[in-house]
């Protein structure tokens, strides 16, 4: 299949990944450069960042490792936005495979626990409040969601690795 050359030199295939091959850093790294939304955002905010505001809002301490996870492995497929996502009929089971094989190599629980599900939903309520433009036609808001209260930090890229890579550690 294809391989994809990470920061760290590894090479990895997204559809047939090699465990040894998957390294924090490497994660770390390409969250910090991916903005959220397809980078439709008034300022650059990454997911890295949005990782880490996950894991700090969350209270149960076994679930924090899934939290800052959650999306690791938009690393080595991209943040691809929801309506496109679920448009392509192989993307759910690519990402699974890896989300499981990235959460058994870092002792994370898989499939993600809920809360970090709802807090996922609801973080996109702070998210489009302070750094989306208003929605320009009906229907395109998200009413059943409530906001967390998070404020945005807005991280540089670098930030935003030092940032992942310390709470992964911690």
């Amino acid at each position: 299949m294809g391989n994809i050359l990470t920061f760290s030199g590894r090479v990895i295939d997204p559809l047939d990944p090699d465990p040894k091959q998957i390294v924090i850093e490497d994660i770390a790294h390409a969250l910090s450069l991916q903005c959220r939304y397809g980078g439709h955002c008034k300022r650059f905010y990454s997911v890295a960042e949005h990782s880490v505001l996950i894991w700090r809002y969350i209270w149960y301490h076994v679930n924090k490792k899934s939290a800052l996870l959650h999306d690791a492995a938009e690393a080595y497929l991209v943040d691809v936005p929801s309506p496109v996502k679920d448009s392509i009929p192989q993307y759910a089971s690519i990402e699974d495979n890896l989300s499981r094989i990235i959460a058994k190599k870092f002792g994370a629980i898989y499939p993600w626990p809920h809360e970090v599900h709802v807090l996922d939903e609801s973080i996109t309520i702070d998210e489009r409040d302070q750094n989306l433009a208003k929605p320009r036609r009906p229907g395109a808001d998200w009413p059943d969601r409530r906001a967390l209260g998070i404020q945005l930090c807005y991280y540089s890229p670098d930030m935003a690795e030092a940032t992942f890579l310390r709470a992964f550690y911690e």
